[in-house]
């Protein structure tokens, strides 16, 4: 199979699990949100940094080394898959000896039972980093489906259980441990591999000077990602914690679905055409050019249809979380243009990458401790700012690597933000004249904005001849 025909079926592939199990996602997370209150949704997200952490640790570092290196072989993947476990024990460790004291920063004392049997997922899924690695660097997106599915479905059984029995916020601790559970029993069943008792010191200096770059910049990126909710916790409240990571959870619901896939499809496709600029250019501005026209147009139409959609999904209670969902989805529509960062990775500029992070975080944090004095809002606006300043950023570095430079970039994705935004401008105008002139129940306000939004898009879209449709028929329908 070809390179392309191998990366659209992988993207399929990829698609239908990000669909699938952000679908099961949503209804099991839907489902919890209308049992319990935001209070218990703000207490996990408090510990959403060391979540984040532990999964940073598992996919940034030795293991995405596995996925770029050619002819990787079992002392390889023995020794990456020992040092994994050795660092999630010693993480696991850590955070044990320090529930008490992240339990005072947030003054909620339950937190230390929480950290401390949540972070047991951190140990669970060491188990499975090397064999994950696997399945992707042979972009076998099928088999990973396979198992992600019956994982998500039990834990979110369990989860839904007992929330109705009343164990409220640890009803979403025992579903994240047992999902995490029932997936490494499944990738050892279904993955093929196991480890032999190998370490490999040149194998594993050779994946470490790539891996723990890759790694400094993941755990940069994923705190500065969660200092929101660390910062929202510290000085504001767990209900508005609530808020937040629901808003946020929400607005991913597109965003993962789509970039998560084509991220998972890409790097493995662009790793091995690394060595030529003039393929990989080609190759990113197809990839670019979809994830704008896809994404950014969802992200407007919810931010349009916000009170409605949150009012019906999540019950009246958590309509002050409305705002929060409509700034995060603006700014989301800079997340598939951070895609660059993939050419810095596959070019093995992992040094690159680290300084840059270092520099973005430094000036992003001392925005965010600038605008927490102007409350909840100042610091939404803030992520929203940053979020577009990050972009110019990364596409001034990544460009250079591969001739393509950030005016190129923006004159690719240029028509499809420019479209998007004028017909969510109009559906905005179409959504207060019904509202106001008719009251109509919510499913039906929904549906009027959507259809409008949706038709008049892709109707101009293939008016106008925009390159992303061309792009999508020839990759993906085949025409």
């Amino acid at each position: 199979m070809s390179l392309g025909k191998k990366a659209v079926a992988g993207f399929l592939w990829t698609f239908t699990q990000q669909f699938s199990t952000q679908i099961i996602n949503f209804i099991v997370q839907t489902v919890l949100a209308r049992i319990l209150a935001p209070k218990e949704f703000g207490l996990i997200g408090m510990l959403s940094i060391f979540i984040s952490i532990g999964q940073t640790l598992m996919d940034s570092g030795l293991t995405a080394s596995l996925i770029r290196t050619e002819n990787v072989d079992q002392k390889d993947y023995s020794t990456v898959f020992f040092i994994n476990i050795i660092g999630s024990i010693l993480f696991y460790v850590i955070l044990f000896a320090g529930a008490p004291f992240i339990a005072d920063f947030y003054s909620q004392s339950l937190l230390t039972p929480l950290v401390r049997v949540y972070a047991l997922t951190f140990i669970i899924q060491a188990f499975i980093g090397v064999q994950s690695a696997r399945l992707t660097q042979q972009m076998d997106f099928k088999t990973q489906l396979t198992i992600q599915i019956p994982s998500l479905i039990g834990g979110g059984i369990l989860g839904v259980v007992l929330a109705k029995l009343g164990y409220g916020v640890w009803s979403l601790v025992w579903m994240n441990l047992f999902q995490s559970f029932l997936s490494t029993i499944q990738h050892w069943v279904y993955s093929g591999w196991r480890p032999n008792f190998i370490f490999d010191k040149a194998r594993f200096k050779y994946h470490f000077n790539f891996g723990y770059k890759m790694t400094i910049s993941g755990l940069i990126e994923t705190i500065y990602n969660n200092i929101y909710t660390i910062v929202i916790g510290k000085y504001f409240s767990a209900v508005q914690v609530g808020y937040y990571t629901r808003s946020l959870g929400l607005r991913q619901l597109p965003i993962s679905n789509l970039s998560t896939a084509i991220n998972k499809v890409t790097y493995p496709m662009f790793s091995s055409i690394q060595g030529d600029n003039v393929k990989l250019k080609i190759a990113y501005k197809r990839v670019l050019r979809q994830m704008v026209f896809w994404i950014t147009p969802i992200l407007i139409l919810l931010a349009v249809i916000a009170n409605p959609f949150i009012k019906l999904l999540l019950t009246e209670k958590w309509l002050p979380a409305v705002p929060y969902f409509q700034i995060l989805c603006i700014s989301g529509i800079m997340y598939p243009l951070k895609f660059n960062l993939n050419i810095i990775k596959v070019k093995g500029e992992s040094a690159l990458r680290m300084k840059l992070e270092m520099v973005k975080k430094s000036y992003g944090i001392a925005a965010i401790f600038f605008a927490v004095r102007y409350g909840i809002f100042g610091l939404l606006y803030c992520q929203l700012i940053l979020d577009f300043l990050e972009y110019f950023v990364n596409s001034f570095y990544s460009g250079r690597l591969i001739n393509y430079s950030m005016k190129e970039q923006i004159k690719d994705v240029l028509p499809s933000l420019f479209v998007a935004g004028v017909v969510g401008f109009l559906a905005y105008l179409l959504d207060s004249y019904v509202r106001n002139s008719f009251h109509p129940a919510d499913i039906v306000l929904i549906l009027t904005d959507a259809g409008f939004y949706l038709i008049l898009y892709f109707g101009l879209c293939t008016i106008f001849k925009f390159q992303a449709i061309s792009d999508f028929k020839l990759l993906v329908l085949k025409k």
